[in-house]
């Protein structure tokens, strides 16, 4: 222990000084493979964000045409339903009689078909 510092300094041959030198020579050692290692890496982790990123942007552009597509099909399928309804009731209004024949024998088989289950 020195007066002025009030620290203790290892000498050269002091086990403890050895022991702590070792330990501060190992942990630079380590950091410096951790620092190579991540230095490597570096380059293989960009390829894999920019993939990534690639992959993020097609994915998005499908999605968006997709959506895109099923907005004008469901348009199209709500266009069809009205001429389906405008038909039905042109027809109902210009054939009664057979409309009423109809929803009964429909309501006939209806009701057989599902007693039967």
């Amino acid at each position: 222990m020195t007066m002025e510092t009030g620290v203790l300094t290892a000498g050269q041959n002091d086990p403890k000084g050895m022991l702590a030198r070792g330990v501060d020579q190992a942990a630079m050692g380590v950091h410096e493979t951790i620092t190579s290692v991540s230095d490597s890496a570096r380059p293989a982790v960009d390829r894999m964000a920019s993939s990534a990123h690639e992959v993020v942007n097609r994915v998005a552009g499908v999605a968006s045409h997709t959506a895109e597509s099923l907005g004008i099909k469901g348009e199209q399928l709500s266009n069809a339903q009205k001429r389906l309804m405008e038909s039905a009731g042109e027809y109902m209004r210009e054939h009664p009689l057979a409309s009423i024949g109809i929803a009964v024998a429909t309501g006939y088989l209806l009701s057989r078909l599902l007693s039967s289950r």
